[in-house]
């Protein structure tokens, strides 16, 4: 029967300067998918049903529960020679024999012999002890890193290493302790960082379990769903208080959630002379070049109104409203100008 070692939480993150945010929801499937095959592979048990994956514009994180701590030992059994074959007339052992002992690291009296439908052979039996957890758990993370669907990598400043994105912390724990190793020149350690701007400067983690919880105290929800859903929430609470609907496109969404660590979501206006342009138009400049939500009342006609998503929550919210209602009309003016040009030709 084999050995059913102890187990713990594992957690690694990546500390990043800021990922490209239509790429973030497809670099953390492939981190996470990656890294359990190659448990799975290695023949480590830990509970995928309560594992943990994040990502916000900083940071991909995994935080696997109830790894085993070592692999479970394995019964090895090799077949070698016939025992008509492996010893001459005198018993003295044949090269082949010699051999098939010599490959093994053993003696000819300390193989087996076991019967087959052939014949009596001559068999090696061992068993191998399973690899620790803790050295076999960076090659697996370095593995899923070189594995991300990266279509052109960077490097950064005197260093050789390569990636998506310039590198700045490692976090590697195994329940309280650290798992000793370097990826893309990254020593590991158990600090994380908070948000940039409200929670600067590095945090402690004790364990994988505080994870989530510590960077939630320091205005970052690492969870790509949970920010999702609140960004939802918060833009339907808005446009609901104009009197009209939020149009929440899928694609615009995960861009807008790949974007921010602590998602504030601001109401903004436009003049309504703009709505004489086609709301096809002021939609896309809306959309694609300022990443806002538009809204529509019930007739699905636009309404002078965007919603914006913040990555901070300002103490002066008007202020950063000012800004983004300033960046958006020379948007909605070159709509109206090219459009307006258009009208001049029959």
């Amino acid at each position: 029967m084999p050995n059913h070692p102890p187990a713990n939480d594992f957690l690694v993150e990546i500390g990043t300067e800021e990922l490209p945010p239509k790429a973030l929801k497809y670099l953390l499937k492939s981190f996470s998918s990656t890294l359990y095959r190659e448990l799975d592979t290695a023949g480590l048990a830990h509970n995928r049903a309560e594992a943990r994956i994040y990502a916000s514009p900083r940071r991909l994180a995994v935080h696997l529960a109830d790894l085993s701590a070592a692999q479970a030992d394995r019964a090895v059994e090799k077949q070698g020679p016939f025992v008509t074959q492996a010893f001459d007339a005198h018993g003295k052992p044949s090269p082949a024999a010699l051999g098939f002992a010599k490959s093994n690291g053993v003696t000819i009296e300390q193989l087996e012999r076991a019967p087959s439908d052939k014949g009596e052979r001559l068999v090696f039996r061992a068993t191998e002890k399973g690899r620790s957890v803790v050295e076999l758990l960076p090659a697996m993370v370095e593995k899923a890193l070189q594995e991300l669907p990266i279509p052109k990598r960077m490097r950064w400043g005197a260093h050789r290493a390569e990636f998506v994105r310039p590198v700045h912390w490692l976090v590697m724990l195994y329940g309280s302790e650290i798992v000793e190793c370097e990826i893309l020149e990254q020593e590991s350690g158990r600090h994380t960082q908070g948000h940039r701007f409200h929670a600067a400067g590095e945090l402690a983690l004790a364990k994988p379990a505080d994870y989530a919880s510590v960077l939630r105290s320091h205005f970052v929800e690492p969870c790509f769903k949970v920010r999702r859903d609140k960004i939802v929430e918060q833009v339907e609470k808005l446009a609901e208080g104009l009197g009209g609907t939020a149009v929440i496109e899928r694609d615009l969404l995960d861009e807008v959630t790949a974007l921010v660590e602590w998602p504030v979501a601001l109401v903004g206006k436009f003049e309504e002379r703009f709505l004489q342009v086609p709301q096809e138009a002021l939609i896309s400049s809306m959309s694609e070049h300022q990443k806002y939500f538009h809204v529509v009342d019930a007739d699905g006609k636009l309404l002078p109104h965007f919603i914006a998503v913040s990555n901070i929550d300002s103490k002066a919210p008007e202020k950063v409203i000012d800004g983004n209602e300033r960046v958006i009309r020379p948007r909605l003016s070159d709509a109206a100008f090219f459009f307006n040009t258009d009208l001049k030709t029959p």
